[in-house]
């Protein structure tokens, strides 16, 4: 519904919205050179129906270099954790964007060199002066040019230098984990109507965009909130009949169903490939299928033409239960939770359903026209990070090498047993700049076995890296089957003095629990710290709706309790007792 929602709906709803207490809460600014009023306002809306709170600040007209320069300006006091900067070329590029050939061929590389180092000193200040990451839309390309088919032919002409400066502008974000480009001229390019403004429209109020426009952008900016708000979606869960192939296979047998390079069987052939390079990005798939077991695994095993085989599903619930009793074990069964599922079927009841009974799920409206299915991959915002770790780019198989794992453990008799059975090696680390941005990662993301639920940016966790009262380490776990990657993180704060640590912050991915890997990790601290002649360790339990499994996790390693309140247990570690607790894997500490 909200799709159809025009400009003036959504400066009305946003009048009304109001922040429920668990939305997390972002700050963002907006610089600019034209008009934008709307745009704060329409993502606060989009947002706010993700459960995500903003918090804007839209700089005044045409004043951004103002607002970067000065020190006390609105942007800085505003504190903001993202910043857009939109920059018209036209007025950015003065004189030289009507008359470019009025200089010469030096004058013009030159005044690139310039107009970079410009944007560049800009994106310094900003960087300098405020934690913000910043995502600088690229510069519209004109159609127009006065050397009309000859353009292409001039050198550094406004063509060629509006694209100069844009692929250097990517040069300077791209190493750079918090400056990010707009791909403008993409998005304008593969937006159904026109995004920019009608002529008339423009000159009488500068805007550059359309109202339509301003939606569309506001809908492509969502890709940076989502994982800003730790609200990055983890697993794609797919009906199977008119959704991964055309046709019923009950009823149309293997060889009727539409699959494969022929005109009926193409979008389906096309929606596949992109399903399995989000797989090979580390996006989990499931499915959730009414069908009969045999028939669809048939399709799945041996169709000639089906690119998504047995080994890309992490879970596959095809039976005759409802749905959403399949979609609720499919989450158990990874141990993720159900608002880290997005759901594809092209049954408008199942659709429903899923909205009514399983609520936290996002659901996706499948078009009737199958001939956009591939559209509807390409276009959403879920699934998007600030950074792509190698964790990640595994993480779809390493949902599949854990359902191998069930089985074994459903062949065991003891717990004990089926650990030894599994030969699991632990890894611990120092961090170092090559797994800061994992850890990141798993702060931000690690909500059940976590004892604070301490949520850290990028920057955060590089200065407490290079701070000398800060201890960082993590793990990384593999076993017969494959690599879980990086799965735990301890951060520990020093005392002035150097006798107490206090234990900010320890975490262990659900992936690798109840196999005395957090255990092992606990140890580990423990005996760093009787070499370093630490009197106390200190660790706390804040507890939240999802922790419940890291509750006692102290108490199991000897620490006993020594103060608490409402919102937190602080405990404290004898020295003059052993660490007891089994431990079933090998542990060894990481060489480079």
């Amino acid at each position: 519904m909200m799709e159809k929602a025009n400009f003036s709906d959504y400066l009305n709803m946003n009048k009304g919205i109001k922040r429920d207490s668990p939305m997390p809460e972002i700050k963002v600014a907006f610089l600019s050179n034209f008009t934008i009023n709307g745009l704060p306002e329409i993502l606060k809306v989009k947002s706010h129906q993700e459960s995500i709170w903003i918090d804007y600040y839209n700089a005044p007209y045409n004043q951004y270099i103002q607002e970067i320069l000065n020190p006390a300006s609105g942007l800085y006091k505003k504190e903001p954790d993202l910043i857009f900067l939109l920059l018209d070329v036209e007025p950015f590029l003065g004189e030289f964007f009507f008359f470019p050939y009025r200089y010469s061929i030096e004058q013009r590389k030159d005044l690139v060199k310039e107009k970079i180092k410009e944007i560049e000193d800009f994106l310094t200040i900003l960087q300098e002066r405020s934690k913000a990451k910043i995502v600088i839309n690229e510069f519209l390309v004109p159609a127009y040019s006065s050397r009309g088919i000859l353009e292409s032919k001039q050198e550094y002409g406004l063509t060629e230098s509006i694209h100069k400066i844009n692929e250097q502008l990517r040069d300077i974000c791209k190493n750079n984990g918090r400056l990010f480009t707009f791909p403008l001229n993409s998005f304008c390019s593969h937006q159904k109507s026109n995004p920019l403004s009608e002529p008339k429209i423009y000159y009488l109020t500068d805007m550059k965009f359309s109202t339509d426009g301003l939606i569309d952008l506001a809908s492509e900016y969502l890709s940076y909130i989502y994982p800003l708000a730790s609200k990055s979606k983890k697993c794609l869960v797919l009906d199977l009949d008119n959704t991964l192939w055309g046709g019923v296979v009950g009823e149309d047998g293997p060889e009727g169903l539409k699959l494969g390079p022929d005109k009926e069987g193409r979008p389906f052939l096309d929606f596949q490939k992109l399903l399995l390079d989000l797989f090979e990005r580390g996006i989990i798939l499931a499915i959730n299928s009414k069908n009969n077991y045999e028939d669809a695994m048939e399709v799945i095993r041996n169709h000639k033409y089906m690119l998504l085989r047995e080994d890309h599903f992490a879970c596959i619930k095809i039976n005759w239960q409802d749905k959403a009793t399949n979609m609720k074990e499919i989450a158990k069964e990874l141990e993720i939770g159900l608002d880290s599922l997005v759901f594809l079927d092209d049954d408008s009841t199942n659709q429903a359903l899923i909205r009514e009974l399983v609520p936290e799920v996002t659901v996706i409206d499948l078009p009737k026209d199958v001939s956009l299915y591939p559209s509807i991959i390409k276009n959403l915002k879920f699934f998007n990070l600030f950074h792509i770790t190698p964790e990640d780019v595994k993480r779809g198989k390493m949902y599949v090498d854990q359902k191998k794992r069930s089985l074994l453990e459903s062949e065991m008799k003891d717990l004990n047993t089926f650990i030894k059975q599994l030969q699991v090696k632990v890894m611990v680390r120092s961090a170092d700049e090559s797994t800061l941005d994992r850890i990141t990662q798993l702060t931000q993301k690690t909500n059940q076995f976590n004892l604070t639920t301490k949520r850290y940016q990028e920057e955060e966790i590089y200065e407490l890296f290079k701070s000398a009262d800060h201890l960082i380490k993590s793990i990384t776990v593999e076993d017969k089957f494959g690599d879980y990657g990086t799965t735990g993180v301890v951060i520990v704060k020093k005392d002035a003095d150097k006798r107490c640590w206090h234990i900010d912050t320890f975490l262990l991915s659900c992936r690798v629990l109840g196999k005395t890997v957090e255990f092992a990790l606990m140890e580990d601290l423990i005996k760093r710290a009787k070499m370093e002649g630490i009197e106390n360790i200190k660790g706390h339990f804040i507890p939240t709706k999802k922790n419940k499994p890291a509750e006692n996790f102290l108490e199991e390693c000897g620490f006993v309790l020594s103060k608490e309140d409402d919102q937190i247990k602080e405990y404290t570690f004898d020295f003059s007792k052993e660490f007891k607790t089994r431990i079933l894997v090998d542990v060894e500490e990481w060489k480079s």
